[in-house]
């Protein structure tokens, strides 16, 4: 069973920028795609960005793009979203996901999910 590990959460500016990285644990970590999820208080977690198994095809929710860029390194087991320009309401748990299905299934389907990261805090400081 893959496990999934978040890092690189913190508190940061408005403006400013963080990445946040996955690492996750197991086999055929290149077979699967790869997503970020994320939960403000009081809503529902929301798709925010995701990456086919080749990192060929990518994806992501209105409210980021330009913004945010997710990548992965299959040698590493890691797959990265790096985050510029935040603003406060990027304030969220920023969770990963994987997939046995597509990069695009993980957008419109996130009911999909095989496994989930146990998050990790992003805070925009106004």
């Amino acid at each position: 069973q893959v496990q999934l590990v978040e890092s690189g959460g913190g508190l940061v500016q408005t403006g400013g920028s963080l990445r946040l990285s996955c690492a996750a644990s197991g086999r055929s970590f290149s077979t699967y795609a790869m997503g970020w999820f994320r939960q403000a208080p009081g809503k529902e977690r929301e798709f925010v960005a995701s990456i086919s198994w080749s990192g060929g095809d990518t994806y992501y929710a209105d409210s980021v793009k330009g913004r945010f860029t997710i990548s992965r390194d299959n040698a590493k087991n890691t797959v990265y979203l790096q985050m510029n320009s935040l603003k406060p309401e990027d304030t969220a748990v920023y969770y990963c996901a994987l997939s046995r299905l597509s990069a695009y299934s993980i957008m419109i389907l996130p009911n999909t999910v095989d496994a989930w990261g146990q998050g990790t805090l992003v805070t925009v400081s106004s």
